[in-house]
C-alpha cells in the first residue's frame, strides 16, 4: 500500500489549487493554463505536474474540495455522516430538529458568493468545450447527487433509491440554475420567489 501525501506535500497541493483557483475565478478558463498556474504560485511546470498532470486534474480537485467543504457544513447540520455518506441503509441518523432548515441555508448561502459561482461558470463553460473538463464536473456532480440522494433516503425511509435519486437529480439541477440568479450574475429575484424555491427545494428533500 503506498503512503499517503506528507503534511509538506499537502500544504503544496493546497497552494497549487488556491494559485488555480485565484486563475479560474479572475480570468477565466481560457487563462487557466498549466503554466499560468506554475507561475502564479512560484513553482515549476514539472513541480505542478507532479501533484496534477493535467489541467482537468485540477479541475478536478478544485471541484473536490469544494463540494467536500459544503459536504461537511451541511452534515454537521443534519446529523449526517460527512463526505464519505451515499445512498444507503435507512439505519442512518435523521436530520436534528431544524437541521433541515439549517443546512438548506448553508447551501443556499453558497450563491451570494459571487467568487465562488463565478468560478462554477468558468468550469461550465470549459466543460462545453473541453472533454476531460466536462468528465470532471459529470463526477463532481454525481458525487453531489449521490449525497443528496443519501440525505433524503435519510428524511424518507420507504423512499426507493431510484426515487431518492431522481429527486436528488432535480434537486441538484434546480439548485445551480438558481445561483445563477440568486448571485445576481442572471437576475434578482424577488421574495416571492425566493419563498417559492425555498418551498420547491423542502419539497424535494422532504
Amino acid at each position: 500500500m503506498s503512503a499517503g501525501p506528507t503534511p509538506k506535500g499537502e500544504l503544496r497541493r493546497t497552494a497549487l489549487l488556491d494559485a488555480a483557483e485565484r486563475i479560474l475565478g479572475s480570468a477565466g478558463g481560457a487563462e487557466l493554463t498549466m503554466r499560468a498556474v506554475a507561475d502564479a504560485a512560484g513553482v515549476r511546470l514539472g513541480h505542478l505536474q507532479y501533484y496534477f498532470p493535467a489541467r482537468s486534474d485540477l479541475v478536478a480537485a478544485l471541484l473536490d474540495r469544494i463540494l467536500t467543504a459544503s459536504l461537511e457544513r451541511v452534515a454537521g447540520l443534519t446529523g449526517g455522516q460527512g463526505p464519505a455518506a451515499g445512498p444507503g441503509p435507512a439505519a442512518r441518523p435523521g436530520p436534528a430538529a431544524g437541521g433541515l432548515d439549517a443546512a438548506l441555508d448553508s447551501v443556499l448561502a453558497e450563491h451570494e458568493d459571487l467568487s465562488l459561482v463565478r468560478l462554477f461558470t468558468e468550469v461550465w463553460a470549459m466543460a462545453a468545450h473541453d472533454p476531460a473538463a466536462a468528465a470532471a464536473v459529470r463526477a463532481f456532480y454525481d458525487r453531489y447527487t449521490d449525497h443528496v440522494a443519501g440525505l433524503i433516503l435519510r428524511l424518507r425511509p420507504g423512499l426507493p433509491e431510484a426515487g431518492a435519486r431522481s429527486r436528488a437529480e432535480v434537486f441538484v439541477m434546480v439548485m445551480e440554475g438558481a445561483a445563477l440568479f440568486r448571485s445576481g450574475i442572471a437576475g434578482t429575484p424577488g421574495p416571492a420567489a425566493e419563498a417559492r424555491l425555498r418551498r420547491v427545494l423542502l419539497d424535494l428533500l422532504a
